[in-house]
């Protein structure tokens, strides 16, 4: 069977099944795929839906979206070297089309085919051109609602004068609401209708400013009391949520509140518990009721009744400022506990990483406190000290062979270290005397997982070091080697040294007479060293909302230090009321700033830069090997004092631990930073 179809010069012939050469087809009347019944030309590769096809198009129509013209059926699209659009639904097409010459409007076959009508009395303050009401738009158009701004469905009412990207359109019941009403938010006059909202300040903070709401709103001009038409169409119910036992209540005005939560100002639309008469904001309601965080080793409650005959004191444990227990807090609730925090504070992206605790937590479990599992497995032989068992022999799980306990004298090597820590040697310790292991006692049993007040997540112990033979601590910055902790949660790689893990989240520092108290960076500078923070740092400030701040780097600086030329040992000191022509260091002979720490022996007079004293290498154990890019041998970590050649970047005498290369093409000594600025040069 034939046709001869005006779209068409060669005859169509019917298809009973469609496939042409398993490849896909689109209709060239409708432009969707071709599938079941079709006629088509496959000489020309030209098909039709069987019903397209077999559609009686007069070839001229009076259509109600034009009527000021006729509109002439064209096959195809007149412009085959550009795009055309349809003037109803704003897509593009190819295929049948009807068109106004001298409009310049055209009507793809399936919009042109719409049964529509103009919607008669639609009132010219919301929009000034008319409007044709379409009962099935069969998903032609895609934009969304002018007024409620949510996508079109069902009936709708359209504008074709208004060109897109500023179509107008309506959903039928946005078309039809009516221009004036009465509102329980506000009794005292009628809400009008505009197509838009008032014109408010730049920086106005109502809700429709700050969220930029487009659409109609119902206004009251008198008590300056907006309403969108999202909030007055579909009204949101009450919430209920598994951390309240009763429901919330929308009150969707401007009204400035305190949250009973959070305890910080609210200036629009909080949520009620008729209930406990409590006013929160919409993201408070969904805090949790029991949470954990690195911060505390118990799981701590959310709080909104606590009396004052509760805790002696009310300071938050977090930023160390006062708690007003009027609004709601986290507090640990073990009866010996006094562990409370503002309900911001706890909940900040960097001290809490969003676990819960699971509906049916007891909080009497939190009066027994497990003890954490340690690396000792396995106890090979014990002795009797006092009343307590102490293990005298051990097989640790990062070492080959067994360990023995020793509790006083020094090793064989006076410059021993810890295998663990790098610290040098001190009693307690175990020991492989075979391999020439160290470890503290206190590192031997360090815990498998550990939370550490520096990160939200819980950290894993681990020995290993990347592949040029050290790590980088992210609270102290310095490289290191032994063990560390490290975070495996998702993407993070947080990952800090033994000594930064000692560490707690307050800190007592010679330097100042308060006491200090850990904050993430506040984009505050180290009053030690003047360098500033990074956004992921964390610091020391005091107590007493001092000006004064401590990087890690600086709060763990050792109190003494050795100088070569000194029989004394130096101490780490915090000013310098010298002359000014008296501020240099003794070793590299340069200048010292004197606000700046340094390392001074009152009884010799000698003082010395921080770096000078104690290197770059402190966290580095003597004989290990590390490699350094784009150097092709490993350099060993070497203690650098007497008769020692001088640093090859340099030339200066090294006062401490160095790098050692001795291949004999190289054969040199250099500090690790003008290793790296010799290479980076190159």
């Amino acid at each position: 069977m034939e046709i001869q179809h005006f779209s068409h010069h060669h005859p169509l012939v019917f298809i009973q099944a469609h496939s042409v050469a398993s490849k896909a087809a689109l209709c060239l009347g409708c432009q969707k795929p071709v599938e079941g019944c079709s006629y088509g030309c496959n000489r020309c590769e030209f098909y039709l839906h069987k019903g397209c096809a077999e559609l009686e198009l007069a070839p001229k129509i009076q259509h109600p979206f034009h009527p000021k013209h006729p509109l002439t059926l064209l096959p195809k699209s007149p412009y085959s070297w550009a795009t055309t659009w349809c003037d109803l639904c704003d897509k593009p097409f190819w295929g049948f089309s009807y068109n106004c010459f001298d409009c310049k409007l055209y009507l793809h076959i399936n919009c042109a085919l719409l049964q529509s009508s103009i919607a008669a009395n639609f009132p010219n303050s919301l929009h000034p051109h008319p409007l044709f009401f379409i009962q099935n738009h069969n998903n032609e158009v895609e934009t969304h609602c002018s007024g409620c701004q949510k996508p079109m469905s069902g009936p709708i009412y359209r504008c074709l004068d208004c060109t897109s990207p500023r179509r107008f359109n309506l959903h039928k019941e946005c078309a039809e609401l009516p221009l004036e009403v009465n509102h329980p938010y506000d009794r005292k006059h009628p809400l009008t209708l505009l197509p838009q909202p008032p014109t408010h300040p730049q920086k106005c903070s109502c809700s429709l400013c700050i969220i930029q709401w487009k659409g109609f709103v119902y206004s009251c001009s008198l008590c300056n009391f907006d309403l969108s038409l999202a909030d007055f169409l579909f009204p949101p119910p009450t919430i209920t949520v598994a951390s309240h036992e009763h429901p919330w209540m929308l009150i969707s005005r401007k009204m400035s509140f305190v949250c009973d939560f959070c305890g910080t100002n609210g200036d629009h639309s909080p949520y009620f518990c008729a209930t406990c008469h409590l006013l929160v904001h919409k993201n408070c309601i969904s805090l949790p009721r029991h949470i954990m965080i690195t911060r505390h080793r118990h799981t701590i409650s959310l709080s909104y009744s606590l009396r004052q005959n509760q805790l002696e004191d009310w300071m938050c444990k977090i930023c160390y400022e006062e708690v007003d227990i009027r609004y709601g807090n986290y507090r640990c609730p073990a009866s010996r506990c006094r562990y409370i925090a503002h309900v911001r504070c706890v909940t900040d992206k960097a001290i809490w990483d969003g676990t819960i605790m699971p509906e049916g937590y007891d909080e009497r479990s939190e009066e027994v406190v497990d003890e954490p599992w340690n690396l000792i497995t396995d106890v090979v032989e014990q002795i009797r000290i006092g009343e307590l068992m102490v293990a005298s022999e051990i097989k640790h799980s990062y070492h080959d062979h067994n360990l023995r306990l020793t509790f006083s004298g020094k090793t064989k090597d006076d410059d021993s270290q810890c295998d663990g820590c790098t610290r040098p040697i001190s009693t307690p310790f175990y020991s492989c005397e075979q391999c020439k292991f160290f470890l503290h006692k206190d590192c031997a049993e360090l815990p498998k997982e550990m939370p550490h007040p520096f990160h939200k997540h819980l950290l894993t112990l681990l020995n290993s070091r990347n592949d040029y033979g050290y790590s980088w601590c992210r609270a102290c910055r310095r490289l290191y080697q032994g063990f560390s902790y490290r975070c495996y949660e998702g993407d993070c790689s947080f990952q800090i040294d033994i000594q930064c893990m000692l560490l707690s989240d307050t800190l007592k520092h010679p330097s100042h007479e308060h006491s200090l108290f850990l904050v993430h960076n506040e984009g505050t500078s180290c009053s030690a060293c003047f360098k500033g923070l990074y956004s992921w740092d964390v610091a020391y400030r005091c107590l007493r909302r001092c000006d004064f701040s401590l990087d890690v780097g600086c709060a763990t600086l050792p109190l003494t230090a050795w100088y070569k030329y000194d029989r004394h040992p130096l101490t780490l000191t915090y000013s310098n009321d010298s002359e000014p022509s008296q501020l240099y260091c003794d070793l590299c002979e340069k200048e010292r700033e004197p606000n700046r720490w340094f390392y001074y022996c009152a009884d010799c007079d000698n003082s010395l830069h921080l770096n000078c004293a104690i290197g770059d290498l402190s966290y580095m154990k003597l004989g290990n090997k590390l490699k350094v890019y784009r150097h092709k041998h490993p350099f060993t970590v070497v203690k650098n004092i007497w008769n020692c050649p001088p640093c090859k970047g340099c030339g200066e005498v090294c006062n401490g631990q160095a790098l050692e290369c001795k291949e004999s093409e190289c054969n040199f000594t250099v500090h690790l930073n003008c290793l790296w600025r010799r290479l980076r040069s190159i």
